[in-house]
């Protein structure tokens, strides 16, 4: 019995670079969430342990380079 609280991971991939893939790469790395902005420095990585952490990462990311000008 699969456990029901497991993240899919595939699904959540897609329902985040639906929102913010044409923004942010976005992908996972040993169990890591990672996202940049596709006009980051190098190093500028957002991480999260899931992908609710990411996304909250990412919002907080999206909403600096907003206020600093886009």
């Amino acid at each position: 019995m699969p456990d029901p609280f497991a993240v899919d991971e595939d699904k959540a991939l897609s329902a985040l670079s639906l929102a913010w893939g044409d923004a942010y790469e976005i992908c996972i790395t040993s169990g890591q969430w990672q996202a940049w902005h596709k006009e980051a420095r190098d190093g500028d990585m957002i991480t999260g342990s899931t992908p609710d952490e990411l996304n909250v990462g990412i919002r907080d990311d999206w909403a600096r380079r907003e206020a600093d000008g886009g």
